[in-house]
């Protein structure tokens, strides 16, 4: 696969890295042959310092190695895709990404990207208990009330569906994904586990029909 890699004149390919698990983009880098073969004979990302022109492991002095999911190249096969799960930021200033400056944002586009947010913030609360906050309250009140919430907010969007409203529809079940993040908090279940189970179960449906 290596072989069919296009390098450039200095025989280097882009190396975009991003989050397996939330799929943010968390930095941009440069491999070489040799690089990109200890990536994938160490489970680890090494990259090919332009400016030191020498080989660095993510994460050897920082402790924020990057272990490699996947990696895939486009159809000019001259770029790769690392999808990676991180040990700690991937930026040297310490941030997750190092793409942490917005130049443009469209607030009227969803994104899956919330979902981890939120959960994230939901854990923070737990472990917080901010005064006035309603994630305190649920935490407050235990799995009794959190457990009655999501009932109710499944009967609201099962209510909306049936009078064909949709904007109830998407307000309701915005509020049932909400309250069931805290569910998932409260039962300390990772919101990635619940939908490596729904891959699980695609790539079996998936397999299933090819035979």
């Amino acid at each position: 696969m290596i072989e069919g890699l296009k390098f450039d004149d200095k025989g280097l390919i882009t190396a975009v890295v991003q989050d397996a698990q939330s799929k943010e983009v968390l930095t941009v880098a440069y491999m070489n042959e040799e690089s990109l073969q200890k990536t994938i004979e160490t489970g680890e990302t090494w990259f090919y310092s332009r400016s030191r022109q020498e080989l660095w492991h993510k994460g050897e002095t920082s402790g924020n190695t990057q272990k490699v999911v996947s990696i895939k190249t486009d159809c000019d096969k001259d770029a790769l895709v690392v999808e990676v799960l991180p040990a700690g930021p991937a930026c040297h200033n310490g941030t997750t990404s190092c793409f942490g400056e917005t130049i443009v944002q469209n607030n009227q586009v969803g994104s899956v990207d919330i979902i981890p947010y939120l959960a994230d913030v939901i854990r923070q609360r737990e472990m917080e208990m901010p005064v006035g906050a309603y994630t305190t309250y649920l935490f407050e009140k235990g799995i009794d009330k959190i457990c009655k919430k999501v009932g109710e907010e499944a009967t609201e969007v099962v209510i909306g569906a049936k009078n064909r409203d949709a904007e109830e529809v998407k307000w309701e079940a915005a509020d049932l994904l909400y309250h069931l993040l805290v569910l998932l908090q409260e039962q300390k279940i990772n919101v990635y586990d619940v939908l490596k189970v729904l891959k699980v179960r695609h790539e079996e449906k998936r397999a299933s029909t090819k035979k």
